[in-house]
């Protein structure tokens, strides 16, 4: 198949394209670089250094008709979009739709977009697909505005929006992976605190979870690949118009991402507790009956240890000179 991806740069996306090329899929690539970096991409790829909303230049260059079309490009970061609300509705909404537009323009009929559970808002019960969307933040306000409009789209066109949980981890190969400057995921500040660069910060010890920490589903990064290659096969047999969660359906919180840490690397390290973010969710897990009855895809839900050895292997391969404060 001929695949095109958006933020094939990032951290998600370089990943699942790696996935594509090694089952021998053709695969182009667009990104700004601006959140995405240029070792994160494959080299049997075209690659393509476009912005998704340039819609003039990406006409100029004359694109052929793609399989499937894979959207990841996108601001991310939940706690920035606070203060940046219109840059935030503007990328994630506005170029995304005009993206699309051009992709049905060229014929593309296949489209598998990149959302998130921050669509959901506030729960304290796993969240199915049928579940009440509040966002808390523009990042997931964007987000859910851009799924509504896919929703809306012709019935000729063949849609499967995946709502990511949390993505964690390091394919095994390590060929691409997670930021490792001005990262403010969990996974990296906790990499970067067991390597002695810094204090861990825990945001929040009075939530109303079993230990006060915030609780979250995390899925590793190659399973959510997986995830990505199994509905491309889908949507091109099947007219699909789906919504489906991608977690494991189990939650941890993040002193049980601590005490994991510690046994496996029987080495203790210093955290310190902060105040609570502003719309930071106390607790996010997955109801996922609907992938795996759609896939019949039958993830090990203990994926934490796996999660925990390839972030750390990722950040000290590339973070060799992070001084100690």
């Amino acid at each position: 198949m001929k695949i095109l991806i958006t933020g094939g740069a990032g951290y998600i996306g370089s990943t699942v394209a790696h996935s594509f090329i090694d089952k021998k899929h053709k695969v182009t690539i667009i990104d700004n670089l601006i959140n995405g970096s240029i070792s994160n991409i494959p080299k049997k790829c075209n690659f393509i250094k476009c912005d998704i909303g340039d819609v003039k230049r990406l006409r100029k260059l004359g694109f052929s008709k793609y399989d499937i079309v894979i959207h990841f490009a996108a601001l991310i970061d939940n706690q920035e979009s606070l203060a940046k609300r219109d840059l935030y509705l503007d990328n994630n909404y506005t170029k995304s739709k005009k993206f699309f537009n051009f992709c049905m323009e060229r014929g593309m009929k296949n489209f598998i977009f990149s959302s998130t559970a921050a669509v959901y808002g506030k729960s304290n019960v796993a969240v199915n697909e049928s579940s009440k969307t509040k966002p808390l933040s523009p990042y997931g306000q964007s987000k859910l505005k851009f799924e509504k409009f896919l929703k809306k789209s012709k019935k000729n066109i063949n849609y499967v929006i995946l709502r990511y949980f949390n993505v964690a981890g390091v394919e095994a190969k390590m060929r691409c992976g997670f930021k490792i400057q001005n990262n403010k995921s969990l996974f990296s500040n906790l990499c970067k605190s067991y390597l002695g660069a810094t204090k861990f910060n825990i945001y929040g010890k009075n939530f109303n979870t079993n230990d006060g920490t915030a609780v979250r589903d995390f899925i590793y990064i190659s399973d959510l690949s997986e995830i990505h290659y199994k509905f491309s096969l889908a949507i091109v047999k099947k007219k699909l118009r789906l919504v489906v969660n991608c977690g494991y359906g189990q939650g941890y919180s993040v002193m049980d991402i601590i005490k994991k840490l510690k046994d496996i690397s029987k080495k203790n390290f210093y955290y310190v507790f902060k105040k609570r973010r502003k719309n930071d969710i106390e607790y996010s897990v997955a109801n996922t009956d609907q992938l795996n009855k759609l896939q019949n895809i039958q993830f090990n839900n203990d994926k934490l240890k796996i999660i925990i050895k390839t972030s750390l292997l990722w950040y000290k391969k590339f973070s060799k000179n992070i001084e100690k404060n």
